[in-house]
């Protein structure tokens, strides 16, 4: 006997096209309801998701939700480059989208990867910024942050040393250091042998410096770390003539000052001194041989050389006798 299809009354052509119709109220008890609901549950995270698959998904976001990275990479911004960024943007719309994540420890807000200058100008223009999100862990962001910023605009040798600075102190691993500010071992050393000798603040008032490289910061490093030299840097950086700079000659400003305070002063080695009991005069002998001069230094220096140059055939006539008295 013939076993009857039991997949006929689905695969017939005749009940193609056949909707079976739900009973009312069927689908709203027990568990069907409670299927259903986590379907949509299911299809609600499917579509946030979908937002945060690299590079498929932007979205616009209130800038107001956004926070930034939980380490800077920059020492403040440029002022006339933002303004062109804002101009831009005004103009011809944001063309290229940010980064964020979904904050780690605030529900319902994001924190920004990358791209903090182009979220700050559309909160300025009072516009939603378009964004690409990423459910990624810090490491990664730290990384993706470093690459994409390197690449887009050069960071200082200062921000980005600072910036290796402040990930070592959040312990990350010298591996990762280096893949986000792409760069080496050697070179990685190099950054933090400058940025763990001068103190964050001295760093900071002096901002990115973009024209100072390598070599001048590692001088400058090796200079300041005397505690003398700190200090006065620290007296430099209160000083108003300071202030009224720019990043690079801020820079120099300091270099230059802890330069001159750590020169030795020049006295020629054949040089002598001569003070008065009282001190109210004091004279500095220089020279030998064919060729010897006397500086006064005193309120009436004046008279006291007139005095001399006066009595100098008897001081001349003294000198004779005594080297007659040496040769007998």
């Amino acid at each position: 006997m013939a076993r009857k299809d039991i997949f006929a009354n689905i695969t017939s052509p005749a009940n193609a096209g056949i909707e079976r119709k739900a009973t009312p109220g069927y689908a709203t008890h027990g568990a069907s309801r409670s299927m259903i609901s986590s379907l949509s549950e299911l299809r609600d995270k499917v579509e946030q998701a979908a937002q945060q698959v690299p590079g498929e998904t932007i979205i616009e976001l209130d800038p107001e939700a956004l926070d930034s990275s939980f380490v800077s990479d920059r020492m403040g911004i440029d002022d006339v480059a933002y303004a062109e960024l804002l101009e831009a943007i005004r103009e011809r719309g944001q063309d290229t989208p940010i980064q964020v994540r979904p904050h780690p420890t605030a529900e319902g807000r994001y924190q920004i990867v990358f791209g903090h200058r182009r979220a700050r100008a559309a909160k300025d223009l009072g516009r939603p910024v378009r964004a690409v999100v990423k459910l990624i862990s810090d490491a990664d962001h730290v990384i993706a942050q470093g690459q994409e910023n390197s690449a887009r605009e050069n960071l200082s040798f200062i921000e980005r040393a600072m910036f290796a600075q402040r990930l070592v102190e959040l312990s990350y691993e010298r591996a990762t250091i280096q893949t986000a500010l792409s760069v080496d071992a050697p070179m990685l050393t190099r950054m933090l042998s400058v940025s763990g000798r001068v103190p964050t603040e001295i760093a900071n008032a002096i901002g990115a410096a973009k024209s100072v490289g390598r070599d001048r910061w590692t001088e400058f490093a090796q200079q300041i770390e005397r505690p003398a030299m700190l200090e006065l840097a620290r007296t430099l950086v209160d000083d108003p003539s300071f202030s009224s700079l720019g990043s690079d000659g801020r820079f120099e400003f300091l270099a230059k000052g802890i330069k001159k305070a750590a020169k030795p002063s020049k006295r020629p080695s054949n040089a002598s001194e001569w003070r008065a009991d009282d001190s109210s005069v004091r004279a500095e002998f220089k020279g030998s041989g064919k060729s010897y001069s006397i500086s006064l230094k005193a309120n009436d220096a004046g008279r006291f050389g007139r005095f001399i140059a006066e009595n100098l055939g008897r001081f001349h006539q003294e000198f004779l006798k005594s080297t007659e008295t040496e040769g007998k």
